[in-house]
C-alpha cells in the first residue's frame, strides 16, 4: 500500500497514516493539526472492530466518524508477545486546519457525555466488565523501581506550575533524592518497555480516534489483561509519563537548547511557552492530579505485596476478605483513566497550542478525577490501615506465643531469653551500662541473676534514689553471693497507645543517665510481643515492678519489688521461696516497721530505750501529744525517743511540719524527706508480701499490725508506735493517746521501771478503746495485685472494698 497525505489525498479515510508515537506527540481530536505537522509514514491496512472478536487496538482501523466501539463489548485479549503494527488511523477524509475548523470542537476524547454516561450507568455492571477484562497468568512484577523512576520524570518533568506547587515539587524531589536508588529496574524494563511503549502507542491512536476516557480505558485493560492490576497500573502510568517527560524537556529546554528549540518550532510549540502564564493554573490542576496517581498507585502496590507476601500469618482468610473491600479494580480503573485524561490533555495542548488552553470541559474533567482519586485513596488507605493492623495483630499473636513457648523451655545459659526480650537489630549492641555509659552486649549478663525493672518513663525520683542506694550497696562488697546480680531497667512503653515524641526521647535519657545499673540502649528494642507479655503474663500495671531471671533464664518471681523494698540485698536470690522463709524468721518489731529510715533507731535499740515513731499532718495535735508524752516519760523517769515519719507521699505540709518540730524541738525528724516515702512504700510492700502467705488474714498478727499504721494513715488524725527492745510494743491513734498520757496520773502507779511502761500503756490503750469505729485502708489504684478479702485489724470483720478519687492541693 502507498503512502498517503492526509492533507492532500482526498480518499484517506479507509488509509490509515502509520506514525512514530515517540516524536509525534499529536492526539486525539487534535489528529489532523498533528498530521499538518508530520510527515506520512507507510502504513497496512488493518480490520474494523467489532463485537467479540480478535482486535488490536494498534493495527485496527477505525474511523470514528462511521464506526462505534461498545464500551462493554467481551474483548478477546491480545497476547503480550505479538508486535503490532506501528500504525496509527485515519481521522479525517478532508484536510482540516485544527486552528480554524469547527471540528476543534470536538476535540476532547472525554465529552461530557462520557460524565453522564456513569451518572446513569449501573456501578455494579461497569465493574463486572471491568474485572472480565482481568485474566492474569500468574506472572508478579515488583514494580517499584518503575513506579520511582515514573515519579521522577512527572516532578522533573512539570513544565509550568506556581509557586506554591514549584515548592511541593522541590520537596518531592528532595524526597527521592534521599531514597536508596532502586535496584531491580533494569530487570523489570526487560520484561515491561515494550508493554509502555506499545500503551504509549494506544493512548496516541485512542485520542487520535477521538474515543471516549471509558473506552479507551477498558480497550487498554484489554491489553493489559494478563497483567495484575497493579502492574497495568505501573505500565499505563509510565507509557504517560514518556509523553510528559518529552514535553517537558522541550518546555525546559527551549530557551537554552537549540536542538529543543527547533523541534518546538517544528511542532508550533513557541505560542505555548509566551503564554506560560495563563497554561499555570492548567498545569497546577494536572499536577494535583498526577499526584493523586502516584498516591493511589503506591497504595494498589502495597496491597499486592501484602498478597503475594510469603509470611504466613498474612495470607488469612480473613485478610483476603478485607482486601477484597478495597476494590483494587476499581482504583485501577480510575488511575488509568486519570492517565488517559492526562496524555490527551498534552496531546491536545501540542496539537492545539493557544486554542486549547481555555477548555473549560477538560478543566472540569481534571478536577472530577482528582476529586474522585482523593476518595478512592482515603478508601485505600483506610483498608490498608486495617490490614496492617491485622498483620501486626497476628504478628504479635504469634511473636507472643513462640516467647511464651521459649519462657517455658529448659535453657543453658539465659543468652536466648534475653535475646528475645531485648532484641538487637542490626547487631546494634542492647544494653547501656549506666556506670561506665557506655553500650555493651548481652554477653555481661550471662548466666546471672537478672533483676528485670520494669516502668514507664514516669518513675519516681524517690524510687530511683533508693533502688541507687540499694545496688550501690550490693556492690560494695562483689564478692559476696547476694551480689551476684544485676539489674537491667526495661522501659514499658506502648508506642501503639502512645507515639513516640522527643519529649519522650528527652525524658528517656534523663531517666537512663540517673541509673547505676544497666538499661535497654531504646525502648525500639522492645518488641510489642514483650510489652505484652510484661502486661499479661507478669501482671505489669504501671507500678514498677522487678521480674527476676535465674541464670538459666527461667523466671524465679515475677515481682521480687516487695522483698527489695523490706529486705534489701538480704532476699537473694529473689525467690518465692526465700520469701517465704524470711517470713517465717520474722516478728512484728520496731526493727522490722522503721528499717533503716534513721540510724539512731538501731543505737536506741541498743541502748534499751523506749522509741516512739508517730505521724500525723495536724501540727496542733503533734503539740499536744509531743508535750504530754515527754511530761509521761520525765515523771516515770523513761528514757524516750520520739521521731516523726509524716505520711505517705510527703508534701509541703509534712515538710512544715518537719521544720516547726524542729525548731520547737519537739522531738526528732527524718531528715530526708525521701526516706519518709521509703517508709510508706516500704510498709505497703510488706502488706502486699504478706498477702500472698499462705497465711489466713485473721490469725496474722503481722498483717493485722501492718494494715492497723496503714489504716492510721488513711485517717486524718495522728497516730503513735511505742516500743521497747524487739518485743515490747504497742500503738495507738488521735485523741485516745493524747487522753491517755494525760491521765498518767490513774496508771502511773503500775509502771514500776522502764520494762513497765510499754505493757502498761498498751492496757490503758485498750481498756480506752471504743467499739465504734471507721478503718480506712487506703491504697493507690496501681498498686498491682488486690486480694478480694481484707478483714479489719480492730475487729476482725471483712472490710467493705471502695474505690476513692482524690485530689490534694496544698
Amino acid at each position: 500500500m502507498e503512502s498517503v497525505n492526509p492533507l492532500t489525498e482526498k480518499g484517506a479515510v479507509n488509509h490509515p497514516v502509520a506514525t512514530n508515537p515517540m516524536t509525534n506527540l499529536s492526539s486525539g481530536p487534535a489528529a489532523a493539526a498533528a498530521a499538518n505537522r508530520m510527515h506520512p509514514m507507510n502504513h497496512d491496512t488493518g480490520h474494523h472492530a467489532t463485537t467479540g472478536h480478535h482486535i488490536n487496538p494498534l493495527n485496527a482501523q477505525i474511523n470514528p466518524l462511521n464506526a462505534q466501539i461498545n464500551p462493554h463489548a467481551v474483548v478477546k485479549p491480545v497476547s503480550h508477545d505479538m508486535v503490532p503494527g506501528a500504525v496509527v488511523p485515519a481521522v479525517h477524509t478532508t484536510q482540516i486546519n485544527p486552528r480554524t475548523s469547527n471540528l476543534a470542537a470536538a476535540r476532547l476524547p472525554h465529552r461530557r457525555g462520557d460524565h453522564h454516561m456513569f451518572m446513569a450507568s449501573d456501578d455494579n455492571a461497569m465493574m463486572k466488565h471491568i474485572e472480565e477484562t482481568h485474566i492474569p497468568d500468574g506472572r508478579d512484577f515488583d514494580v517499584k523501581p518503575l513506579v520511582h523512576v515514573i515519579e521522577e520524570i512527572v516532578h522533573r518533568a512539570t513544565p509550568i506550575a506556581s509557586n506554591v506547587h514549584e515548592a511541593k515539587v522541590k520537596a518531592h524531589l528532595e524526597a527521592l533524592e534521599e531514597k536508596v536508588p532502586q535496584s531491580g529496574l533494569t530487570e523489570i524494563l526487560n520484561y515491561l518497555a515494550y508493554p509502555i511503549h506499545r500503551i504509549n502507542m494506544e493512548l496516541i491512536c485512542k485520542c487520535a480516534n477521538k474515543e471516549d476516557a471509558h473506552s479507551t480505558t477498558m480497550s487498554l485493560l484489554h491489553s493489559l489483561t494478563t497483567y495484575a492490576w497493579d502492574t497495568k497500573v505501573a505500565i499505563t502510568f509510565a507509557a504517560f509519563a514518556q509523553q510528559y517527560g518529552q514535553f517537558g524537556l522541550l518546555v525546559h529546554q527551549y530557551t537554552t537548547n537549540p536542538l529543543a528549540k527547533s523541534v518546538a518550532i517544528v511542532m508550533e510549540l513557541p505560542e505555548i511557552m509566551v503564554r506560560q502564564d495563563v497554561l499555570r493554573q492548567k498545569f497546577d490542576a494536572i499536577h494535583d492530579l498526577i499526584d493523586k496517581m502516584l498516591d493511589v498507585t503506591k497504595c494498589i502496590i502495597q496491597f499486592r505485596d501484602i498478597q503475594t507476601s510469603n509470611q504466613q500469618y498474612v495470607i488469612t482468610q480473613e485478610l483476603e476478605k478485607l482486601i477484597n473491600t478495597a476494590h483494587i479494580s476499581t482504583a485501577a480503573y480510575w488511575t488509568i483513566r486519570a492517565a488517559v485524561m492526562c496524555s490527551a490533555m498534552i496531546l491536545n495542548l501540542i496539537a492545539l497550542g493557544h486554542e486549547h488552553i481555555s477548555s473549560t470541559s477538560e478543566a472540569w474533567e481534571i478536577s472530577s478525577l482528582a476529586h474522585k482519586l482523593a476518595n478512592i485513596l482515603d478508601h485505600l488507605r483506610k483498608v490498608l490501615n486495617l490490614c496492617h493492623q491485622k498483620i501486626e495483630e497476628r504478628r504479635q499473636h504469634d511473636a507472643f506465643e513462640a516467647l511464651l513457648r521459649l519462657l517455658r523451655t529448659p535453657h543453658i545459659d539465659n543468652m536466648k531469653i534475653l535475646s528475645i526480650l531485648i532484641y538487637s537489630k542490626d547487631d546494634q549492641l542492647p544494653l547501656f551500662d549506666g556506670t561506665h555509659k557506655r553500650r555493651v552486649s548481652l554477653d555481661v549478663l550471662r548466666r546471672k541473676h537478672v533483676l528485670l525493672l520494669l516502668s514507664d518513663l514516669d518513675i519516681a525520683p524517690e524510687e530511683l534514689f533508693i533502688l541507687h542506694h540499694m545496688y550501690a550497696e550490693s556492690k560494695t562488697q562483689p564478692n559476696r553471693p547476694e551480689s551476684n546480680y544485676e539489674v537491667v531497667w526495661i522501659p514499658v512503653v506502648d508506642k501503639r497507645i502512645t507515639p513516640w515524641t522527643e519529649a519522650k526521647q528527652t525524658k528517656f535519657e534523663e531517666v537512663q543517665a540517673s541509673m547505676p545499673w544497666y538499661s535497654v540502649a531504646h525502648p525500639s528494642m522492645i518488641d510489642p510481643a514483650v510489652i505484652r507479655c510484661i502486661k499479661e503474663v507478669w501482671g505489669y500495671n504501671k507500678k514498677p515492678q522487678l521480674v527476676v531471671l535465674d541464670p538459666q533464664g527461667k523466671e524465679a518471681n515475677n515481682n521480687a519489688y516487695h522483698m527489695l523494698w523490706i529486705w534489701g540485698s538480704l532476699a537473694f536470690p529473689f525467690t518465692k521461696a526465700r520469701e517465704e522463709a524470711l517470713w517465717k524468721e520474722q516478728t512484728w518489731t520496731i526493727e522490722l516497721l522503721a528499717d533503716s529510715i534513721d540510724q539512731n533507731i538501731f543505737t536506741w535499740i541498743s541502748e534499751g530505750k523506749c522509741i516512739c515513731l508517730y505521724g500525723g499532718e495536724d501540727i496542733e495535735w503533734i503539740r499536744s501529744f509531743t508535750t504530754a508524752t515527754r511530761a509521761v516519760a520525765n515523771a516515770a523517769r523513761v528514757p524516750l525517743e520520739m521521731l516523726y515519719v509524716g505520711k505517705r507521699n510527703p508534701k509541703e505540709r509534712v515538710r512544715k511540719n518537719s521544720s516547726i518540730i524542729q525548731v520547737e524541738n519537739l522531738s526528732h525528724v527524718v531528715q530526708d524527706q525521701t526516706l519518709i516515702w521509703f517508709f510508706w512504700e516500704r510498709l505497703e510492700s510488706m502488706w502486699h508480701s504478706r498477702t500472698q502467705q499462705d497465711i489466713p488474714g485473721e490469725t496474722d498478727p503481722i498483717l493485722q499490725e501492718i494494715v492497723t499504721i496503714l489504716s492510721y494513715d488513711g485517717s486524718d488524725q495522728g497516730w503513735a508506735v511505742f516500743s521497747r527492745g524487739l518485743a515490747e510494743m504497742t500503738r495507738g491513734k488521735g485523741d485516745l493517746i493524747v487522753q491517755v498520757m494525760k491521765g498518767f496520773d490513774r496508771w502511773r502507779h503500775e509502771v514500776s521501771d522502764i520494762t513497765t511502761f510499754v505493757p502498761t500503756l498498751d492496757r490503758q490503750l485498750r481498756d480506752l478503746h471504743s467499739p465504734h469505729h471507721c478503718t480506712r485502708l487506703i491504697l493507690p489504684g496501681t498498686t498491682g495485685h488486690i486480694p478480694e478479702r481484707v478483714v479489719c485489724a480492730e475487729c476482725g470483720r471483712p472490710m467493705e472494698k471502695f474505690i476513692m478519687y482524690r485530689c490534694c492541693i496544698e
